[in-house]
């Protein structure tokens, strides 16, 4: 017989773990299905450190988006009863006109947030792992800090479980329709489930779930890299913030060693658009080559010489990229029972757990209390 849920999710990496912990806290009926593990190393959620900060060039709009993802994060952490997030600071970096440091300088300058503005020899001083060019302006903003990704989706869904939901994981979804009685029906590989209410969070899959999407939510290669520091002292969670940057090479992002559970410990830096590889998410090249570890270690040697030992590791992820690099937060015209999250451009993990809020709220109402028109799907 046909499994009838008041709501389904497919995907539970970041966001589909929360969306599907908010759903359930709601007293819904919820079913989450993932063609993977929960967590798992294949999509854009693993990586064990994340950035989140609240300088963000990126648009103001995030902004309250981000407030609101503190909080959650906070309350996911005592709920869960476990540390989620480490407060290090954040360095947003660049040229003096460079969107980084201008952009992150003007958010906390809107909404009054704590910021110092160092030159580059004034952040070396302070911070003597960074060895930046001259021109180089760093704004500090000491709330930024990391994210512990795998422990964070363990968290949803396990409280999501708690909660009442299901969970069917290493099942994948071959497609979804709405009924003639405005249901929706999603057929998997394992069986065919009925919901009032479908919410896609597909991650680098989401043009394959939602055709429409083809061409709007790109899949791009990514490479990460962890390097074992020659001076570990000045690598660690409070000597080494978070960081972005723009550089003469592209822009750059790091974390500092974190190795709270014998995990590969090691100085974790990466490149935005690595080399710039569009793929397909079923068949991205998952090895590491010698071109993707060059490309970081160079960057390292130069900027971060004392960080730049022994390589420890190497990993490949996937980012989902927009034109304008924003989120994709909508219902779809023709299918309003269906809540659709996408897009998330290597910068989404951080607000993951409002997304997840976000998700259920539009689920259930129609409409979140945020205000998402920057992410609308009608802009691609």
């Amino acid at each position: 017989m046909t499994e009838h849920y008041d709501a389904i999710v497919i995907g539970l990496g970041g966001m589909g773990s929360a969306a599907l912990y908010h759903l359930a806290k709601r007293g819904q009926k919820a079913l989450g299905i993932d063609q993977f593990a929960i967590p798992h190393q294949r999509g854009s959620s693993h990586g064990l450190t994340r950035i989140i900060r609240l300088a963000y060039y990126e648009d103001l709009a995030y902004v309250p988006l981000l407030r609101r993802s503190y909080a959650l994060w906070t309350e996911l952490e005592r709920e869960f009863g476990e540390q989620l997030f480490y407060q290090t600071g954040s360095i947003d970096m660049g040229p003096a006109d460079s969107d980084v440091f201008r952009g992150s300088l003007e958010s906390c300058i809107e909404n009054d947030f704590p910021y110092q503005v160092l030159d580059s020899r004034a952040l070396r001083a302070r911070f003597p792992a960074y060895q930046m060019p001259a021109e180089t302006m760093a704004l500090y903003q000491p709330q930024g800090g990391l994210l512990v990704p795998e422990r964070c989706i363990t968290a949803h869904a396990t409280l999501a479980q708690q909660h009442g939901a299901k969970l069917h994981t290493g099942e994948r979804v071959l497609g979804w329709g709405i009924l003639p009685d405005e249901r929706v029906q999603v057929r998997s590989n394992q069986g065919n489930y009925l919901a009032e209410k479908l919410i896609i969070c597909g991650g680098a899959w989401m043009a394959k779930l939602l055709p429409t999407l083809a061409g709007k939510a790109i899949p791009e290669r990514q490479a990460l890299i962890w390097l074992q520091p020659k001076q570990p002292d000045l690598f660690g969670l409070e000597s080494f913030p978070v960081w972005n940057g723009q550089v003469e090479e592209g822009r750059y992002y790091g974390l500092p060693e974190f190795n709270p559970s014998g995990n590969t410990p090691g100085m974790k830096l990466g490149r935005y658009h690595h080399r710039g590889e569009i793929c397909d998410p079923d068949t991205v090249d998952r090895a590491v080559h010698p071109e993707d570890e060059a490309l970081l270690r160079t960057f390292a040697e130069r900027y971060f010489p004392t960080g730049a030992g022994a390589t420890l590791d190497m990993a490949i992820c996937m980012f989902t990229n927009t034109a304008d690099e924003h989120f994709v937060l909508d219902t779809l015209p023709d299918a309003p029972q269906v809540s659709v999250a996408a897009g998330f451009s290597g910068h989404g993990f951080k607000m993951a757990s409002v997304v997840g809020e976000i998700m259920a709220e539009m689920a259930l109402q129609g409409q979140s209390q945020q205000d998402i028109a920057l992410f609308r799907l009608a802009r691609l």
